[in-house]
C-alpha cells in the first residue's frame, strides 16, 4: 500500500490507493494515442496530503463518528511519448481524460486533476520545485512506471534551485493573498468563500517561507524539513503551523492575512536582496518573451526583466496598497502562471 497521506491514517492511505487503481484500470480502457503513463504527484504522491474532519456515512475513520476526507486535490500527471508534438497531443490527451477527471472529482469529493506533459517540457523545466518534487514523489496508475518516465530528468540539490523559482512562489502565493484580501473569485461559494481565503492565507504563508529559505540556499523537499530549518532562521513557528493547517485544515485560518501580507512582504525583501545583478537585468530574451506571449511592451520601466520578475513587482504594489488586481495584471498572470 502506498503512503499517501501525511500521520498514520492507513484507512485514507488505502482510500487513494483503491482510487488510483481504478483510475488506472479506466485510463488503460481509453488506450489514449501517445499517453506513455500517468503518475499521482503532488502531496499525495509524496505521502504529504491533507485530511480533514467530517461527519459522513462514506468514510468509518476516527472515533464518536467523527470521520476523516481527503482535503487536497489530487495531481495526477500524464506523460506523453517522447516525440509527441507538444501543443495538438497535450490538447487531445486532455480531452480524452477530462470524463475520468470528472467522475472521480465527484466521487471523492476533491479536485481531480491531470496535468499533461512532455518529456521535452519535464526536462526544460528540471530546475522547477514542482518537477523536482514530483520526480521525488509520485505514484504509479498507469502506462510506464514513473522510474522510466522520469529517467532523463536531473534530480538537483535543493539548496541549488534558482532564485526565479522563489519568485515564482511569490508572484503566485501573493495573487491567491490578492483574491482573500479583497475577495476576488469568492462570490457563489457555499460557505461565504471562509475555505478559499483560508487556503489562500495558508498557502501564502508557506510560500512566503519556502521563498525565504530558496533565497538562502536552504530549501528541503519535505514540508517538516522546511519548519525546522526556518525555526533556526527566526521564524516565531508560523510557518510550522501552516504546514500543521495544511495536513489538517479546521475553519479556523492559521492567521489572518495582515499577518499572512507581512510575511509576504518580508520574504520579497529577503529574495530580492539575495538576486545577483545578471539575474533579473534587461536582457533581449526576456523582452522578447514578454512580447511574444503579451503582444504589448507593459510598463517600459521594468521592460526586458524577466517576465516573473516583472509580475511580481506588480503584484507587490498591489499587495503594499491592499487594493484589488486590476485587468491588466490578472492577465499578465495568467500568461506567465
Amino acid at each position: 500500500m502506498g503512503r499517501h497521506v501525511a500521520g498514520e491514517l492507513p484507512e485514507l492511505d488505502r482510500l487513494v490507493d483503491d482510487a488510483c487503481a481504478e483510475i488506472g484500470r479506466e485510463i488503460d480502457a481509453l488506450r489514449v494515442p501517445r499517453l506513455a503513463g500517468v503518475v499521482l504527484g503532488g502531496g499525495y504522491g509524496r505521502g504529504e496530503g491533507g485530511v480533514k474532519k467530517v461527519k459522513s456515512e462514506q468514510l468509518k475513520v476516527g472515533s464518536d463518528k467523527l470521520q476523516y476526507s481527503l482535503s487536497n486535490d489530487l495531481d495526477f500527471f500524464a506523460i506523453t511519448d517522447d516525440d509527441a508534438p507538444e501543443a495538438e497531443t497535450v490538447a487531445a490527451i486532455g480531452g480524452a481524460i477530462k470524463p475520468v477527471a470528472e467522475k472521480w472529482t465527484e466521487k471523492l469529493g476533491v479536485d481531480v486533476d491531470f496535468a499533461v506533459k512532455t518529456p521535452w517540457r519535464l526536462k526544460h523545466d528540471e530546475e522547477r520545485i514542482m518537477v523536482q518534487e514530483l520526480v521525488r514523489g509520485y505514484y504509479d496508475v498507469a502506462g510506464a512506471t514513473g522510474t522510466s518516465l522520469f529517467a532523463d530528468i536531473r534530480k538537483i540539490d535543493a539548496a541549488d534551485i534558482p532564485w526565479m523559482e522563489a519568485a515564482r512562489l511569490l508572484m503566485n502565493r501573493g495573487m491567491g493573498l490578492l483574491f482573500a484580501m479583497t475577495g476576488h473569485g469568492v462570490r457563489g461559494t457555499e460557505d461565504g468563500g471562509r475555505g478559499f481565503v483560508n487556503r489562500n492565507i495558508n498557502k501564502c504563508v508557506l510560500g512566503a517561507g519556502d521563498a525565504f529559505l530558496v533565497s538562502r540556499g536552504l530549501y528541503r523537499w519535505r514540508a517538516d524539513e522546511r519548519a525546522a530549518v526556518l525555526a533556526t532562521q527566526g521564524d516565531d513557528g508560523l510557518y510550522a503551523r501552516a504546514v500543521e493547517w495544511k495536513f489538517r485544515p479546521r475553519e479556523e485560518p492559521v492567521c489572518d492575512w495582515e499577518a499572512a501580507r507581512e510575511a509576504w512582504l518580508g520574504a520579497n525583501v529577503e529574495v530580492f536582496a539575495a538576486v545577483d545583478d545578471a539575474s533579473c537585468r534587461r536582457s533581449l530574451r526576456s523582452a522578447a518573451r514578454w512580447l511574444v506571449r503579451r503582444r504589448t511592451l507593459g510598463d517600459l520601466g521594468t521592460f526586458g526583466q524577466d517576465p516573473v520578475a516583472r509580475i511580481l513587482c506588480k503584484v507587490a504594489r498591489h499587495v503594499e496598497k491592499r487594493c484589488s488586481p486590476d485587468a491588466a495584471l490578472l492577465r499578465d498572470w495568467e500568461v506567465f502562471n
